[in-house]
C-alpha cells in the first residue's frame, strides 16, 4: 500500500469510530434500566427516588443527549472513558487489564486452528475425491454446524468432569486455563479454514506453473511444499485478520462458560449490570482494534506478495 492509501485508510478509521461512538452512545442512552440504581444496588444500597434523582443530576445524566455525548466524546479523546458503575474503577484500567488475557486466548486459538486446518486442507486437496477427502469434508461440515457453547460444554464435561485434566472453573489466564476455551474456538475456525485451504491448494495445483514443473520431472513433494503451499496461504491472510478481530470481540460466550478473565466476560457483566461507560468503552476499543488489525493485514500484502510491489 502507498502512503496515500494508508492515510486514506486512517481517515476512514477515524470517521467509522465517530459513527460507532455516536450510535453506541445512542443505544445505551435509549436502553431500558437506570445505571444509577444498578450502581447503588451493586453497593448493597436501596435508594429512594430523591437520592437517585440527585445522583443523576450530579453525574450529568439528566442533561440533553447531545450534551452528554459531546462531553463523553471529548473525555474519550483525552483517554478518559469514565468510571465503571459496577466496579467503580476507570474503564481504561479495566479494559487494559482484560485485553492481554483475551489476546493470548486469540493467539493460542489461531495456532490450534492452523495446526488442524492447514494439514487437513492440504491432505484433502492432494487426495481429491478419495475417501480421505470425503472424510475431511465430512468432519469440517460437522465442525461448522456445532455451536461454540455446545462444544465448550462437551469439552468441559469430558476433560473437566470425567477425566479431571482441567479445573471446572478457572479465574486465571495461564496456559492450562486457555487450552479448552482456545480449542473450543479453534474447532469451528479450523472447519472453515480447512475448506479454504483445500480450495486454495486445488486452485494452485491446476495452475500452469505446477503443470509445467511436473512435466519437467520436478518432484511433487517439492512443488507442493515450496510453491503450492506458500502461494495457497496468501488468500488466507485476509481471513486471519478478520478472525483476529472477531476473536478479540466475539469470545464472550466461551469466556463466560469457562470463567475466563477476558474482555468478553467483562463485557457480558457490563451488559447485565447496565454499566454504560464500560459498554461504550469496550465497543470503541474492539472497533479500533478490529480496524487496525485489518489495516495491518492490508499492509502486509505489500511485503508478502511480490506482485503488489512490482505493480507500483
Amino acid at each position: 500500500m502507498s502512503k496515500k492509501q494508508v492515510i486514506s485508510r486512517l481517515i476512514q478509521i477515524v470517521v467509522v469510530l465517530i459513527g460507532i461512538s455516536f450510535f453506541t452512545f445512542l443505544l445505551t442512552y435509549v436502553s431500558p434500566g437506570d445505571p444509577v440504581r444498578h450502581m447503588l444496588a451493586a453497593f448493597g444500597t436501596i435508594p429512594s427516588d430523591a437520592t437517585v434523582e440527585s445522583i443523576r443530576e450530579e453525574m450529568g445524566l439528566n442533561d440533553p443527549f447531545l450534551v452528554q455525548y459531546f462531553r463523553w466524546a471529548n473525555n474519550c479523546l483525552h483517554g478518559n472513558f469514565g468510571n465503571s458503575y459496577m466496579l467503580n474503577k476507570p474503564v481504561v484500567e479495566l479494559l487494559a487489564a482484560r485485553l492481554w488475557p483475551t489476546l493470548k486466548l486469540t493467539i493460542v486459538s489461531i495456532l490450534f486452528m492452523l495446526v488442524m486446518a492447514v494439514p487437513l486442507g492440504m491432505l484433502s486437496a492432494v487426495y481429491k475425491d478419495s475417501w480421505i477427502d470425503y472424510l475431511v469434508r465430512g468432519i469440517t461440515f460437522l465442525g461448522v454446524s456445532l455451536p461454540n457453547f455446545w462444544v465448550g460444554l462437551m469439552l468441559m464435561l469430558v476433560f473437566c468432569v470425567k477425566f479431571r485434566f482441567f479445573p471446572v472453573v478457572s479465574s486465571t489466564a495461564d496456559f492450562k486455563s486457555m487450552i479448552l476455551p482456545a480449542l473450543t474456538l479453534a474447532i469451528a475456525m479450523s472447519s472453515k479454514y480447512t475448506r479454504q485451504v483445500r480450495t486454495a491448494v486445488l486452485d494452485e495445483l491446476s495452475s500452469d506453473y505446477v503443470i509445467g514443473a511436473r512435466a519437467r520431472g520436478v518432484k511433487f513433494s517439492k512443488i507442493l511444499w515450496f510453491h503450492v503451499f506458500p502461494n495457497s496461504l496468501l488468500p488466507l491472510i485476509t481471513m486471519l485478520g478478520i478472525s483476529i478481530g472477531s476473536l478479540l470481540g466475539g469470545t464472550s460466550v466461551v469466556e463466560v462458560i469457562f470463567s475466563y478473565p477476558g474482555l468478553g466476560n467483562l463485557a457480558v457483566a457490563a451488559i447485565t449490570s447496565c454499566d454504560y461507560n464500560l459498554i461504550q468503552g469496550y465497543v470503541l476499543w474492539i472497533a479500533l482494534i478490529y480496524m487496525v488489525v485489518n489495516l495491518l493485514v492490508d499492509i502486509s500484502y505489500y511485503f508478502v506478495d511480490p506482485r503488489m510491489r512490482l505493480s507500483r
